[in-house]
């Protein structure tokens, strides 16, 4: 009867729509029956009769023994199972929303994320107004950096009126990914407001009030949040986080009792052991620090698993495939637009005081740490059958054509970040040195800044911070100065290959002379001096990175060899550095 009935929607969906009405008053928890009424319903252009359709249909399938049991096993985490029972479903009903909708949940749990967005939109495809469905895709989105997407899918949620707590907080913080901080602040105080016992909202809330550079009312969110959940490791973090912000004694007190719970995850003891190693520092307790900021790292790297060789490996890639030769065969190839500046380096290596000085300039805009070139390196690379790294394969590979789209891809999925009509913009995520070679071929017209601060203050830097996430190199001493060593001898190559492509800023040359090298990065940018560069401190922009308090200072030298209290501890750092840090600056 199904097959007569699906074929019968398709070719006379007037004749189908009482038939498969009487099937559903014999069997009213007919699912399969309500998703062909709603097909019919949509084909005779009765969208809002098939929107209460498609909504019968996954209420009558959640309600299915076979699917509940699916759930229950995506519950306590039996992957294999729930995947087995699935596909078991799919293949018998193809166009079952609801275990389309469980099927994209566990692609999205072991972090195949594209087949889990491919699962919504299908189906999204088949039931509009499956609100559940959507939210989900733009969680989908989020997790893929794609946060005005995800904002755009949350705005069909919240349009539809059902509008959920776990929404309004997703929207929050794609909003914050994006640059809409004031929003994003609106819907936090209502959040907090309306559940004044979730600590992890007052976290949140805190966040974006410190990107607003508000301090005061940051601390007492995250205070806040401190008292109504203690052991919450990424609070106290938060706290150490604002850099120019000092520990009570009662508040190391309290973190040391909280790392003494024996049922503390993880991640709120690093997050703890991290916090503890700011706070013994600032009380010169140096061996205390260390060993907190050990433990910190130590948990850290085992959870993420570093492969400085795959490092390694990409920049030998790099420099025997990016040639003099090879570049001037694409030269001008790419998109001609000059918009974006990019600061690249490390790190912890000053880009972020780079960016609020060229910021505060009335040509630049400021924007963030854009995830755009490495999801498409990484893309490309995987599109010519290679892994992530290997994106130099993949760009010896294409005609020039797709430069020059790929340049313009990366100009269209930046256009969100930009909030003003200056004519320039900043891209300052560090971790682009691993991609200098197709960001200067797509864009050839693009600026581009070496941040570089000395090795030893830069690595120990990280070593000391966590990060949101990435930056797998940083929790481990021999790890973090391989890197800068693989960093550094990219950048020597690019030199050779593209030289005067890359204007150098050395950080301790610029706390030394501010006017001087700002002057220089400036005519190094085609840009007219302006002072406002040197009164950057006073530009009242948001900032998002971890620099965000200190560049909201004057200059200052705050920073500088604050490896030294730690040094007989570092041998694995000299030792992977070399000669580094009497070279750094010449290189």
């Amino acid at each position: 009867m199904n097959v007569s009935i699906a074929t019968l929607v398709s070719e006379d969906p007037a004749r189908a729509l009482p038939l498969l009405r009487d099937a559903i008053l014999r069997e009213p928890e007919n699912a399969s029956a309500y998703r062909l009424l709603g097909r019919t319903l949509r084909k005779l252009g009765r969208d809002e009769e098939a929107l209460l359709a498609e909504g019968e249909a996954i209420r009558a399938s959640t309600q299915d023994p076979a699917l509940i049991a699916i759930a229950r096993a995506l519950m306590v985490g039996d992957l294999p199972v729930a995947e087995s029972g699935l596909r078991q479903r799919l293949r018998e009903q193809p166009t079952d929303v609801a275990a389309i909708r469980m099927m994209a949940e566990l692609a999205g749990r072991i972090g195949r994320y594209r087949d889990a967005e491919a699962l919504l939109r299908r189906a999204l495809e088949l039931a509009p107004g499956f609100t559940a469905a959507r939210a989900n895709l733009a969680t989908v989105l989020y997790r893929q950096n794609r946060f005005g997407d995800a904002v755009a899918e949350l705005d069909t949620v919240l349009a539809a009126g059902n509008v959920q707590a776990g929404d309004l907080n997703l929207r929050a913080a794609a909003l914050g990914r994006v640059g809409d901080y004031a929003e994003s602040r609106r819907i936090y105080a209502e959040l907090t407001a309306t559940f004044p016992d979730h600590a992890k909202l007052w976290m949140s809330y805190g966040h974006i009030l410190k990107t607003l550079g508000e301090q005061a009312e940051s601390i007492a969110a995250y205070r806040r949040a401190i008292a109504i959940e203690p052991g919450l490791g990424e609070v106290w973090w938060s706290l150490a986080n604002l850099k120019t912000w000092r520990f009570e004694d009662a508040d190391v007190a309290a973190m040391e009792a909280a790392l003494q719970e024996p049922a503390l995850s993880d991640d709120d003891r690093l997050h703890l052991h991290f916090a503890l190693g700011k706070a013994l520092d600032e009380r010169a307790a140096s061996a205390r620090a260390f060993e907190h900021y050990s433990q910190a790292n130590r948990i850290r790297r085992d959870q993420l698993e570093h492969d400085p060789e795959g490092v390694s490996e990409q920049v030998d890639a790099m420099t025997a495939t990016v040639t003099p030769a090879f570049v001037a065969a694409r030269k001008n190839a790419g998109h001609p637009s000059p918009d974006p500046i990019f600061i690249l380096g490390l790190p912890r290596a000053g880009s972020t005081l780079i960016e609020q000085i060229l910021s505060s300039h009335s040509q630049v805009e400021g924007t963030m740490e854009l995830p755009d070139i490495p999801a498409m390196a990484m893309r490309e690379a995987q599109a010519h059958g290679g892994r992530p790294r290997d994106w130099p394969k993949a760009l010896a590979a294409m005609p020039p054509e797709r430069l020059a789209e790929l340049g313009a891809e990366f100009l269209e999925r930046t256009r969100v970040q930009r909030k003003t009509d200056k004519p320039f913009y900043i891209d300052k995520l560090p971790n682009n040195w691993a991609y200098l070679g197709l960001i200067a071929l797509i864009l050839p017209n693009a600026k581009i800044i070496d941040a570089r601060r000395h090795p030893l203050d830069c690595c120990f830097s990280n070593f000391r911070q966590h990060f949101a996430k990435g930056q797998a190199f940083s929790y481990d001493l021999n790890h973090i100065g391989r890197y800068y060593r693989d960093y550094v001898r990219a950048m020597t190559h690019y030199d050779t290959v593209m030289p005067g492509r890359v204007h150098r800023v050395i950080h301790e040359y610029l706390l030394d002379d501010p006017e001087t090298e700002v002057r220089k990065l400036l005519a190094a940018l085609g840009l007219q001096f302006e002072e406002s560069c040197l009164e950057f401190h006073r530009n009242t922009r948001a900032v998002r990175t971890a620099s965000s308090e200190q560049v909201r200072r004057p200059i200052n030298r705050d920073g500088v060899d604050q490896w030294q209290p730690y040094e007989e501890w570092l041998s694995p750092l000299k030792q992977a550095l070399g000669d580094l840090p009497e070279t750094y600056a010449r290189r």
